[in-house]
């Protein structure tokens, strides 16, 4: 039984993910564009801080929504990632790893929120 969400792996990919990305935004050409910085940031913020919305929630199918927000942000901020290469801000390398992060972030969150669906459900009823 999980009793912290800090002890959810969604949480703690999600978390790592943002701490890169506070990282990199805090020097170089990305911490000089303002608005690509603030965006990235809240977006890479956004998902552990829904994640552990969500694990504070008692009702599942409550919860389950902000795991979907969650995983919703790991997209944006992969999107956001897309759009800092383009412009030269991160290098293929570091693009490469925080990509890979937020994928298992968004595959781990992915599989929590099937979870909390099914306890939704109930025993014996299949997610539609």
């Amino acid at each position: 039984m999980i009793y912290d969400f800090r002890d959810l792996v969604c949480w703690q990919l999600s978390y790592a993910l943002k701490c890169e990305v506070f990282e990199f935004t805090n020097t170089g050409p990305a911490a000089r564009d303002f608005k690509y910085r603030d965006q990235i940031r809240d977006s890479s913020a956004s998902a552990p801080r829904n994640i552990a919305e969500g694990f504070g929630r008692f009702q599942p199918r409550d919860s389950a929504r902000f795991y979907e927000i969650a995983r919703a942000s790991l997209t944006e901020t992969r999107n956001h990632l897309i759009d800092g290469r383009d412009r030269g801000y991160v290098a293929d390398n570091l693009y490469f790893r925080l990509t890979n992060l937020a994928r298992a972030a968004s595959k781990t969150t992915t599989s929590f929120i099937r979870s909390r669906r099914r306890d939704a459900n109930g025993p014996g009823n299949r997610e539609r």
